[in-house]
């Protein structure tokens, strides 16, 4: 009976263990792959979390098959279209875009601070904007049931502007629906 306890209590020993040494690995991995993210990567997805944290909204998570669609796009735009706006139509994913002239670059933190600058003119009682103004990139920012975010940037220097464009996954600004 000893000997059943004693190996009992091992394969239990065994088992904390085990389970000590994977909880290490995974959280060694997340903070990893956390790390490895590019720093408009990460200036993105700070600036987008900030604003959500603000209105008790979970954070976003970098998704680089987001950040791919959106890079085609901005490339695309860039080489036909010298960075004007993308007709983004209404689909798979929600989205965002900034168009920015001048010789000044804009930071990823810069164009997702200006989206939320929206925020002064967003009503959440009644979920409505102000007459006149427009929400829909802040409530996008802040939309609750949004998971996943991917963003990308590109510079037309003959035409001195850039265009930034993030997608959202899953899609917000759903009618009727609060942001959050």
């Amino acid at each position: 009976m000893k000997t059943k306890m004693a190996h009992l209590r091992l394969r239990h020993l065994f088992a904390v263990a085990f389970l000590a040494i994977l909880q290490v690995s995974l959280t060694a991995t997340t903070a990893a792959a956390e790390v490895a993210l590019p720093d408009a990567a990460r200036q993105f997805l700070d600036a987008h979390n900030e604003a959500r944290a603000a209105v008790g909204v979970p954070p976003l998570q970098w998704s680089q098959k987001l950040a791919n669609a959106t890079s085609l796009l901005v490339r695309s735009q860039r080489n036909r279209m010298g960075c004007q706006f993308a007709n983004i139509k209404p689909g798979t994913y929600g989205a965002n875009q900034l168009w920015s002239g001048g010789d000044q670059t804009v930071t990823p933190r810069e164009v997702v601070e200006d989206w939320v600058k929206e925020k002064d003119y967003y009503n959440h009682s009644n979920n409505s904007c102000v007459p006149n103004h427009q929400c829909g990139v802040y409530t996008q920012v802040v939309w609750k049931k949004s998971l996943e975010l991917g963003c990308a940037q590109a510079s037309c220097v003959k035409e001195k502007a850039s265009l930034t464009v993030c997608f959202y996954n899953p899609p917000g600004n759903v009618v009727g629906e609060s942001p959050y």
